[in-house]
C-alpha cells in the first residue's frame, strides 16, 4: 500500500476528493468538506447553471461528489457526462423531483436530500402567508408607498380573521400537520384535510378530520394550504374545476411546488372572484412568474423563501456535507433516497 501510495505521488496523481457545486450555499458545507480534506470546486456563474454549463462543468474533473440545488436538471442525459468517479449527487433540498434518481442508481451513485430540517421553518412561512392575505398586509404596504394614505377610513382594505375558521390541508405530512397545529392552537382553527394515508397523529392533536377527496377539503375549507410533492398525479391538481368548488370567500396558499397549482386557471379564478385570494412562494414556470399574477390586489408573491431562514439552510449545507463525507469514507449516507 506504501508503496502504491508513492507511485501515485511520484506521477502527480491527485489522491484528494473532489467535490463539485453547481452554485454557492451557506459556508458550513465547504468548511466541513475542507475540513475532511476534500478539496471543493464552486461554480463561478452567478445563478443557475444552464443545461450545457452544468454537462461542460461536470466534464471538466474526476469528481467525486457533485452537490445540486433543486433548481439543477440532474437527468438521464446530464448523468450520463459525469465522471465514474462521481459516488453521491447531495441535493440542497428536501425535494429531489429534479433529480432522475433511477439513472443515478444504475451508475452506482448514492443521491441525498436534506429532509425533516425545514419543516419549522416553512410552516412557519406559510402562517405568514396566510395572516398577510387574511389581513391584506401586502395590499397596506403598497397602498402606503404608492401615496394613497390620506388617513383613516373605516371601509379601508377590509380583511377576514381566520381564528375559528377551517383550515384544509392538500397534503398533511411534516410540514402540513406543523401548520396545522399552529393555527389549531394559536388561532383556534378547525382542521380538515386529505392524504394518500390518514394522519391518526394529526388528528389526535388537533382533532383534524380526514376526507378522502380533494374535493371534499376545498368545498368546506376557508384557508387551503398545499403540502404535497410534485408526482405525475399531483401535477395541476388544483386546476379550474377544483378552484371553482372553493368558497368565494376561501384563500389559497401554496409553498410546496409551483406546478402543483393551474396558473392560467388561478389567475382566472382570481380575476373573476371566484376565490377570496392567493399567497404564492413557488410558481409553475419558475423564475418566470406569471405577469397578469402581479396585476392582481389580492395575490402575495414570494420568490421562493419559504426555507430562507440562516438557521435553516446552515442546517441543510451540514447535512449536505455529512452525506457526501459519509458516503465517501465508505459508509451509508444518514439520507440516501430510494
Amino acid at each position: 500500500m506504501t508503496v502504491l501510495f508513492l507511485m501515485l505521488c511520484y506521477y502527480g496523481i491527485n489522491m484528494t476528493k473532489q467535490i463539485f457545486m453547481t452554485r454557492r450555499i451557506t459556508s458550513r458545507a465547504e468548511e466541513m468538506l475542507r475540513a475532511a480534506g476534500y478539496e471543493v470546486t464552486v461554480s463561478k456563474k452567478n445563478g443557475v447553471l444552464t443545461r450545457d454549463e452544468l454537462k461542460t462543468a461536470l466534464a471538466e474533473q474526476s469528481y467525486d461528489a457533485v452537490v445540486s440545488l433543486l433548481t439543477d436538471t440532474i437527468d438521464a442525459d446530464v448523468i450520463s457526462v459525469m465522471p465514474g468517479s462521481v459516488k453521491i449527487i447531495a441535493n440542497y433540498a428536501v425535494g429531489f423531483n429534479n433529480i432522475d434518481v433511477s439513472a443515478a442508481h444504475t451508475r452506482g451513485m448514492v443521491v441525498t436530500n436534506t429532509p425533516e430540517v425545514l419543516t419549522s421553518t416553512v410552516a412557519e412561512h406559510t402562517v405568514a402567508l396566510i395572516l398577510t392575505l387574511a389581513s391584506r398586509i401586502a395590499e397596506g404596504d403598497r397602498y402606503i408607498r404608492e401615496g394613497k394614505f390620506v388617513g383613516w377610513d373605516p371601509l379601508l382594505l377590509l380583511g377576514t380573521d381566520i381564528k375559528g375558521k377551517t383550515l384544509g390541508l392538500v397534503g398533511a405530512g411534516r410540514i402540513g400537520s406543523e401548520v396545522a397545529g399552529i393555527l389549531h392552537r394559536g388561532f383556534g382553527m378547525n382542521v380538515i384535510y386529505c392524504d394518500v394515508n390518514k394522519n391518526e397523529a394529526l388528528e389526535a392533536v388537533c382533532d383534524a378530520k380526514y376526507y378522502a377527496t380533494h374535493e371534499q377539503v376545498l368545498r368546506e375549507a376557508d384557508v387551503v394550504s398545499i403540502h404535497v410533492p410534485l408526482l405525475p398525479t399531483t401535477h395541476h391538481l388544483i386546476n379550474a374545476g377544483r378552484l371553482s368548488m372553493m368558497k368565494k370567500s376561501a384563500i389559497l396558499v401554496n409553498t410546496s411546488r409551483g406546478s402543483v397549482v393551474d396558473e392560467a386557471a388561478l389567475v382566472n379564478a382570481l380575476a373573476e372572484k371566484t376565490i377570496r385570494g392567493a399567497a404564492l412562494d413557488v410558481f409553475e414556470f419558475e423564475p418566470k412568474v406569471n405577469e397578469a399574477l402581479l396585476e392582481i390586489p389580492n395575490v402575495v408573491v414570494n420568490p421562493h423563501l419559504a426555507s430562507a431562514t440562516e438557521e435553516t439552510r446552515t442546517k441543510m449545507a451540514e447535512m449536505v456535507a455529512t452525506n457526501i463525507i459519509e458516503t465517501l469514507e465508505g459508509r451509508n449516507a444518514p439520507n440516501a433516497v430510494a
